[in-house]
């Protein structure tokens, strides 16, 4: 299966620092996140599991909704 860098809405992984939080997922979600690191790791060549996208997955998410971002300067 081919796809296109512009179809993947979370681009290539930046190195940050991390702390560690532990979340609960539903299987299907587990496995749609599975489903997901399969492809960026296709699209951008770079092995990578679940875990390591799911904090930049929550904070392209957070940086695009408006009623957070406006509660930031408050």
């Amino acid at each position: 299966m081919s796809i296109s860098t512009n179809k993947l809405r979370l681009g290539p992984l930046p190195k940050t620092e991390i702390v560690k939080l532990t979340v609960a997922l539903t299987v299907t979600l587990k496995a749609d996140l599975e489903r997901y690191a399969a492809l960026h790791a296709q699209t951008y060549g770079e092995p990578v599991d679940a875990a390591t996208l799911i904090p930049h997955m929550l904070e392209s998410f957070m940086a695009r909704d408006r009623g957070f971002r406006k509660t930031r300067g408050k």
